[in-house]
């Protein structure tokens, strides 16, 4: 397995509110990858991820470093979630400086080929798979709830003014569902996942562009990072990427 992950606060934002994940268990090959956004006031949204991030990993490392079947893969994820809203939500309650903060929340445990992925928010995965890249998740949006009903175009939904405006956020009620999905992984295949400080400045064509190219993982990270950045940066950016099979070369 190969792995990368980078992070910038973008060339707008004062601080970075995104915080991303990798932990790998190369014994059972096995590995969690995970990117939380986070979202409120001053260093709120900084708390709401870095919190939600720590206690899903705690949560969810136990059952990577033993192994796990489809069920106990989402019963893990399930459990970590929970314990990560209860967190944030339970901070905010109890802090008035952090009132109304919450955090998106995109996960991926891997196990041998079979990956298990947890979103919430408007945070991504994807798959590069025989050259086709290919969103996993399904966001969880005022805009996209809006492009499924087919009320605006998928051009109309990348430049709506409300685009930001998430239906789902961890930490911001006192449960939380998050949607699970199955993916197979062949040799070669590319995990991304990501917050929409890359979507929302680089297109998904050019992101396929560059993951189906020349290069190591880490290069390939960097170069998003770097689109990202070129295209106005009006965001926290966050990049982690996930393969397994052989190392990719330069």
């Amino acid at each position: 397995m190969e792995y990368f992950g980078i992070t910038d606060k973008g060339r707008v934002r004062p601080t970075n509110q995104d915080i991303y994940r990798i932990e790998a268990c190369p014994d059972r090959d096995s590995a969690l990858v995970l990117v939380c956004d986070g979202m409120g006031g001053a260093n709120a949204g900084n708390v709401a991820s870095r919190f939600a991030a720590e206690c899903f990993v705690e949560e969810a490392k136990p059952a990577l470093e033993t192994g796990a079947d489809e069920m106990t893969r989402h019963e893990t994820l399930r459990r970590a979630l929970d314990r990560a809203n209860d967190t944030v939500f339970g901070l905010a309650g109890r802090q008035p400086e952090f009132r109304g903060m919450g955090t998106t929340l995109v996960s991926a445990f891997v196990q041998g080929r079979d990956a298990s992925i947890m979103n919430v928010g408007d945070s991504r995965a994807y798959i590069m798979s025989g050259g086709t890249l290919r969103q996993i998740s399904e966001d969880h949006s005022y805009v996209e709830e809006m492009r499924r009903l087919g009320r605006i175009s998928e051009a109309d939904a990348r430049s709506h003014p409300q685009k930001n405006l998430i239906t789902r956020a961890v930490g911001v009620d006192a449960t939380v569902d998050g949607d699970l999905f199955e993916q197979t992984l062949a040799d070669g295949d590319i995990l991304l996942l990501c917050s929409d400080g890359l979507t929302g400045m680089v297109e998904d064509g050019k992101i396929a562009e560059v993951l189906a190219g020349a290069g190591t993982l880490e290069d390939k990270g960097r170069e998003l990072l770097t689109l990202a950045l070129e295209g106005g940066g009006r965001d926290n950016i966050t990049v982690a990427l996930f393969t397994c099979g052989a190392k990719q070369e330069a």
